[in-house]
């Protein structure tokens, strides 16, 4: 996996990138997120990101609610998460891929899903959490930011360097 270094290097020529998009796999849905620059990844190794995504973890990139735009069938799934707080899932009622959720938790944020986005080989995971549920083949830089469960949100926030 990448180190802090090659996404500080790449994100120095990563600014400006206009409007990122992206779209569910059938196309129904469209998304449009208007930020300054290419917003920083993290990746959860958690048993429901697992479950849910079919693979050995998650990508998330989080931007301001704000910056997101969406056109197309989108189907809103809300849930309760572990912690007794409110999350809202959203999907393409189509072909049901999660695009990306919100919760109250993190207010007036967005999580993209990473692999949503038509570019997404140039994020670069910034983080990782639950780094103990990880599959034992995948090797975390030593200077990326990880904790063992999910990290306190002031220190998730500073690692994805959000506002």
């Amino acid at each position: 996996m990448a180190s802090n270094k090659e996404s500080a290097e790449r994100e120095e020529g990563a600014t400006d990138p206009g409007p990122l998009t992206g779209s569910c796999r059938c196309g129904a849905v469209r998304l449009t997120i208007s930020v300054p620059q290419l917003p920083a990844i993290y990746c959860c190794h958690c048993l429901l990101c697992q479950s849910s995504s079919g693979s050995a973890f998650s990508e998330q990139a989080i931007v301001p609610e704000e910056a997101l735009a969406a056109a197309g069938p989108i189907l809103d799934h809300s849930f309760r998460r572990p912690d007794g707080g409110r999350g809202h899932h959203r999907l393409c009622s189509q072909c049901y891929t999660r695009l990306w959720s919100t919760n109250d938790l993190f207010p007036r944020f967005a999580f993209i899903r990473a692999g949503t986005l038509d570019r997404s080989q140039e994020l670069i995971p910034a983080a990782h959490m639950w780094a103990k549920r990880k599959q034992p083949w995948i090797e975390i830089a030593a200077d990326v930011p990880q904790w063992s469960e999910n990290p306190p949100p002031h220190e998730l926030i500073k690692a994805l360097n959000l506002k």
